[in-house]
């Protein structure tokens, strides 16, 4: 099988990985940053996760689903610790999360 058949997911992996870089970097832009170190952890592992998850959909790995099942659950994560801040860069990062973990549920 062709790394097509997971396009979707690839793509909101990507999109997914963008918002949690550009949330850590904002949220260390934030008057309290220290406020928002457990938002800036779970933004890079987020982040990783999502971009590993895509690589391995990309080459077609054979651990493909087990990647994605965890990827959806550190996205729930991420997404949930996201949520509970008001800024935009935080509510977008949280919208990112909650349609990446979707999709990779759905593949996984």
């Amino acid at each position: 099988m062709s790394h097509e058949q997971y396009q979707d997911c690839i793509d909101a992996c990507n999109e997914c990985a963008v918002a949690c870089n550009h949330c850590a970097a904002a949220c260390l832009q934030e008057d309290d940053v220290k406020m928002m170190a457990k938002c800036i952890a779970l933004d890079m592992d987020c982040a990783a996760i999502c971009q590993l998850a895509a690589a391995v959909m990309a080459r077609d790995s054979r651990f493909s689903r087990q990647i994605c099942a965890l990827c959806a659950t550190i996205c729930d994560a991420c997404g949930d610790e996201c949520a509970r801040h008001d800024m935009d860069h935080c509510q977008r990062c949280a919208e990112a999360c909650r349609a990446c973990a979707k999709t990779c549920r759905a593949m996984a």
